[in-house]
């Protein structure tokens, strides 16, 4: 059983998950545009790359939101709140594969540095369950990195 040490330390994690929510919310639409719009020789390749990943965020939104709701918060839960919450930029014009490839590993490094930060404040808060969580997503996001980077020209 997590041990808080006490209702705020809990709000303040919650606060931070919502954000990670959020910015997964959006590296979710993100890469699901990247899926649906990526053109040329290697069409298949990206296409099939970005739908893995897309499918993998988007577990990760449904855990990370029943993460925020174990504390007894409701996390953010439409358009309007992630875009407000989330410091990733969505896509706003057509980009070549290379140019998806480059604005994922950003924002997927983004991620990583927030969640490192995140994944300290539950140790310091005493929330190792919420820990462990961030742990995997930290992982996740590193190793998506790695895809990513492997199908650069």
């Amino acid at each position: 059983m997590t041990n808080f040490k006490n209702q705020y330390a809990n709000s303040e994690l919650a606060n931070s998950l919502s954000s990670l929510l959020a910015d997964t919310y959006v590296l979710y639409v993100k890469t699901q545009n990247c899926h649906w719009t990526v053109q040329g020789p290697n069409f298949m390749q990206f296409h099939q790359l970005f739908e893995s990943q897309y499918k993998d965020l988007a577990l990760s939104i449904d855990e990370t939101a029943e993460r925020v709701r174990m504390m007894d918060q409701f996390p953010p839960a439409s358009l309007r709140e992630f875009l407000e919450i989330s410091q990733l930029e969505e896509i706003s014009e057509q980009l070549s594969p290379q140019e998806m490839l480059e604005a994922l590993i950003q924002d997927h490094s983004t991620l990583c540095k927030k969640i490192q930060d995140w994944a300290d404040q539950a140790t310091k808060l005493g929330d190792e369950n919420t820990h462990d969580f961030l742990i995997e997503r930290w992982a996740w996001h590193e190793k998506t990195i790695w895809f990513l980077k492997s199908h650069k020209s």
